[in-house]
Order: C-alpha cells, then structure tokens, then sequence
C-alpha cells in the first residue's frame, strides 16, 4: 500500500474459496473492506495513510482482483472470506467499511467476528423520509448478469443506484475506466444483495458489541449522510461524524486521523 509494489498474499476462505490480500505499515491490525466496483486497489491510498500507525490489510472482496469466487453467492460467505482475513491479521482487527463493505463489516461485527473497533463510512441505508429514494434493484442485475450484459449491470447500477444523470453515464462509456468498471460487473449483484434494498437492519446492528463510529461527507446526498448516522444510532454507543469531502468520498487525509483518534485515541 506504499509506492513500491505490494507483496500479494492469500487465505483461504471456510469454503476454500481464495482470497487475496496485501498489508502494509505496523501496528495493530485493520481491515479495509471495500464497496461496490472496489478491490484492494481502490482502499491502497487509505492504507498509505493509516500505514504510520496500523498494520492494514486491504483485500480483493470475492470475485474481485485476485481472490476466487465460488459459488453461489452468500452474505454468510463473503463474512467468512472477511474472518479469514481477519485471522490472517493476527485473529483480531480493526474493520472499515465504505459504502456495501460497511454493511458486510457491520453484519460481520454483529454475527460476533473479533473485531476491535468498526468503522463504518455511508452505509446507503435508507431512513425515514428517504426510503425508496433507490429503488432495489438486485433481481434485475442478477438477470443482467446471467445474459453476460455487463454494459447494462454498470450502467443500471451507476443511474439507479448512484443516481447518475444519462450523460454523465454516456460520457464515461467513452473512458478507459469503463472497461474496468465491466471488469467487475459480476459482483455487482453482490453489493445489492448486501444492501438489501437500502432497508437498516437495527436488530441486527443492535447485536454489535464492538465501538462503533459512523462517518458521512459534508458532500454526499442527504440520504446517505442520514442513513450513516442512523446506523451508528442502531449500535450501542455508537458514535457517528461529519468529514469534510465529496460525493460519497472522503480524501485519506482527511479521513485517516479522524480514523486513528476513534480506534486509537
């Protein structure tokens, strides 16, 4: 996660399924669990900053970069692919989760995972008067998937759920990054699977025993800023805060020492 190449290192899930992983820095151990179209790649920068501090893990989700992808797709296994990694990291660990990775590291922390601290960065639930502002679209991507129209998952994934306008999506059609986005189409089934239709499973959240912050951006859409601290209200004693940042980001850092002050102190 620094600027020479990072060692690629695997587990194997409780299915036998294999799954990559790369760590960097010293300290205790901290999982980062990315969201949809996210690898090990997308969560590097982030572990760059958190490296002086924490021994971070960032690992390709199943299906995704170097990891296997048995199936057929459970929640129960990708929070076994994260208590693998999790062991890998010494038995315990620090969690982070953004966005569909929030989730799965939530219903990890609540099912009794040993995780010390949980971060939780915009999980899209949707509360109060935002529910319904995404429409569940998981059948319909399970169904894109299926007749390999990937074009069409990452398109329907980026206007339903993002909620980009048709140009903005047209436009990125054109760039190079949309090879990478159809790359990884595959799981995105996965995430809205997840997501369960942005519905916050408070008795769920409420099993978690871990110290919980929940984090949202001063950019980011109302629903979502709502949906993250309705979660941290599920947990006991969880704590939520506002992060100066964009659309559904935070920049590493800004959002690293907020990270070391909560699990760190």
């Amino acid at each position: 996660m620094s600027g020479t190449t990072p060692v690629v290192e695997q587990v194997r899930s409780a299915d036998g399924t294999p799954i990559a992983f790369e760590r960097a820095g010293t300290g205790p151990a901290m999982v980062l669990v990315g969201g949809a179209f996210n690898d090990r790649n997308t969560t590097r920068a982030l572990g760059a900053a958190l490296a002086p501090d924490f021994t971070v893990f960032g690992y390709d989700r199943r299906g995704r970069g170097q990891s296997g992808d048995t199936l057929p797709y459970e929640i129960g296994r990708e929070i076994d692919d994260l208590a693998a990694v999790i062991a890998a990291a010494g038995g315990s660990a620090a969690v982070y989760g953004v966005s569909s990775g929030a989730i799965l590291a939530a219903l990890a922390a609540a099912q009794g995972l040993p995780v010390t601290g949980l971060v939780l960065f915009e999980p899209p639930f949707q509360v109060g008067s935002h529910v319904g502002v995404r429409k569940d679209i998981t059948a319909q991507l399970i169904e894109l998937i299926a007749a390999d129209d990937r074009d069409g998952a990452v398109e329907t994934f980026l206007s339903v759920s993002v909620g980009l306008p048709a140009e903005a999506i047209t436009g990125m059609r054109a760039q190079p990054v949309w090879g990478a986005l159809t790359a990884i189409a595959h799981t995105l089934p996965y995430d809205a699977i997840v997501s369960a239709g942005g519905r916050l499973p408070a008795d769920r959240l409420a099993a978690i025993t871990a110290p919980t912050l929940a984090v949202d951006s001063t950019g980011s859409p109302q629903w979502l800023r709502d949906g993250s601290r309705a979660a941290a209200e599920a947990v006991p004693g969880g704590r939520s805060i506002s992060l100066d940042g964009g659309y559904h980001e935070v920049p590493p850092a800004t959002l690293a020492p907020a990270l070391r002050e909560f699990l760190l102190g």
